[in-house]
């Protein structure tokens, strides 16, 4: 487990270095879990119980409604915090699923202890709300594209930032993430160069 640590530790400093103790008090709370392919890990009505930290594998966070729509919302990767955030920092029922896409390793933190150590730790806190802030402002960038870019500038955009999910992810996710139909979606690939 350290070398998951030390994984954890570097997107840590990426966020907001920690002192020491800070760390330390931070590290103790992460437990390690392994998922198969096209495991649940968070349902729709259910409160989302942790925390995790990617080490391997591809997830999706995504919306199913009653006439069976779905949405692909975000995929998680190694290395980076996945789950469904809005449930975990509210402590409501999810709206979302959270999904492996592949065989999976994480670290996962549940929220009471996370808790602890914020209310403790204000470094920690200051780190996860730092954290927090930026997943907001990639959202909110992602939005942006969906709303005012084409197909293909979305695919484009896709491909310069996350091109190794061509590979791991099914393409009718990419496609559905992309907001693009799965026909148009293999057009794309066939036109722009990769």
């Amino acid at each position: 487990m350290p070398d998951a640590l030390q994984g954890l530790r570097q997107v840590v400093n990426a966020i907001r270095p920690l002192t020491e103790a800070d760390w330390e008090a931070f590290a103790s709370i992460w437990k390690p879990l392994s998922a198969r392919r096209k495991e649940p890990l968070t349902s729709m009505g259910v409160r989302e119980h942790y925390l995790y930290f990617v080490l391997e594998g591809v997830q999706r966070v995504y919306y199913f409604d009653e006439h069976s729509r779905e949405a692909t919302l975000v995929f998680t990767y190694a290395p980076s915090f996945g789950g469904v955030l809005d449930s975990f920092m509210l402590q409501q029922p999810s709206r979302y699923y959270y999904e492996t896409l592949t065989p999976s390793v994480f670290l996962r933190a549940s929220f009471t202890d996370l808790q602890h150590v914020m209310e403790a730790r204000p470094a920690v806190e200051s780190m996860i709300r730092e954290g927090i802030t930026h997943s907001l402002s990639g959202l909110l960038e992602r939005l942006v594209e969906l709303q005012c870019y084409t197909s293909e500038e979305r695919f484009r955009i896709l491909l310069r930032r996350s091109p190794h999910l061509l590979q791991l992810v099914p393409h009718k996710y990419l496609a559905n993430y992309l907001g693009i139909d799965a026909t148009n979606f293999s057009k794309l690939l066939n036109k722009v160069r990769i």
